[in-house]
């Protein structure tokens, strides 16, 4: 037998099938965006790995150019090695002038100088301490203000490689002008060796991908960010060490 049409207090008649119709329809619907997100969650993973096989890629091929030269030189600060380099390359004559940027308050000039073992006359002649940057953004600001100051069109930017990538996108977000030129300080050949076996080394590197993924993000999405100086004050710098 049919059953017979469901007939609420109201007087509205109500089906069964009509009302097991609507429910297989409200479940199609949540399967069908379930589905949805699951896919674009798959997709964003496959994005943000292969994004990250990219990077990896780029950071194991940077490699540091053989005579080059530039109107100056800067280095962000980060470790010693770099700042090593730098000094090299401004006593060979790759630039007319270099910039520590970063260097925290307490450290003076003497103490850079002693520690890399570079000369006095180097370091009084050709040699700028920047200690308002706090971080990268701030490098890029302290930098472009630098440059500007200074008049210079084309710069040697020594970081480390695996940091150079994030340094040159805030640079030329700060100074689309200025012709920034990578130089890698590369502490270990990323080329030659299982490094993303390493722990540290890995820990780094996602690291670093990550903060180039939020850093892309941001411009993308017009988010605001700070200067990322200890103050908006012309910069502090020291040209000269004490004796």
């Amino acid at each position: 037998m049919t059953p017979a049409p469901t007939t609420p207090e109201n007087g509205t008649e109500r089906h069964p099938r009509r009302w097991f119709g609507g429910v297989f329809s409200r479940n199609s619907r949540l399967r069908w965006a379930a589905r949805r997100i699951i896919m674009a969650c798959v997709l964003g993973l496959a994005l943000l790995f292969g994004g990250f096989l990219w990077f990896a890629n780029a950071v194991t091929s940077l490699k540091a150019p053989d005579g080059v030269k530039a109107d100056a030189i800067v280095v962000l600060t980060g470790g010693y090695l770099r700042i090593e380099q730098a000094l090299g390359l401004l006593r060979d004559g790759a630039g007319q002038r270099l910039l520590i940027s970063g260097a925290h308050p307490s450290t003076s000039p003497t103490q850079i100088r002693k520690v890399t073992q570079a000369s006095p006359d180097l370091f009084a002649c050709c040699v700028d301490i920047g200690y308002d940057a706090i971080d990268t953004i701030g490098n890029a600001n302290e930098i472009t203000r630098w440059i500007h100051d200074h008049g210079y069109k084309s710069v040697l930017v020594v970081t480390n490689n695996y940091h150079m990538l994030r340094s040159l996108h805030e640079l030329r977000r700060a100074d689309p002008v200025t012709v920034f030129i990578p130089y890698p300080v590369v502490s270990s050949d990323l080329t030659r060796k299982a490094w993303f076996a390493e722990p540290d080394v890995l820990r780094t590197m996602l690291s670093e991908y990550g903060k180039v993924v939020l850093a892309t993000g941001r411009d993308w999405f017009g988010i605001e960010r700070g200067s990322g100086l200890r103050n908006d004050d012309p910069p502090k710098t020291a040209s000269k060490p004490a004796p």
